[in-house]
């Protein structure tokens, strides 16, 4: 059973930083188009971030020059490591992993940005 599990969120202030992390259980994650979606309060889940299995890489417009995402083989790990935040990023962050025509979520992990 192919699980996915983000950890790394918290509370931070305008112009930190945090890396959320998101370890494939069952599987390899080096197998999936690895994504990073975010749900703020009263918005619709949007995409952040995405990484294929070829390594390219893209990003939301709101996110390019902040956020980076990557992948490590050896730690079966994708993480998105986040700079500059803003209260606009205050949401809950989830991982999907892509494969075929089967797509998994994580459970999320919530990040907050407040003074």
């Amino acid at each position: 059973q192919v699980q996915f599990v983000e950890s790394g969120g918290g509370l931070v202030q305008p112009g930190g930083s945090l890396r959320l992390s998101c370890v494939a259980a069952g599987s390899i994650v080096s197998w999936y188009v690895m994504g990073w979606y975010r749900q703020g309060p009263g918005k619709q889940r949007e995409l952040v971030a995405q990484i294929t299995t070829g390594g390219t890489t893209t990003y939301a417009d709101s996110v390019k020059g902040r956020f980076t995402i990557a992948r490590d083989n050896a730690k079966n790990t994708v993480y998105l490591q986040m700079n500059s935040l803003t209260p606009d990023d205050t949401a809950t962050y989830y991982c999907n992993g892509a494969r075929a025509s089967f797509a998994y979520w994580g459970q999320g992990t919530q990040v907050t940005v407040s003074s």
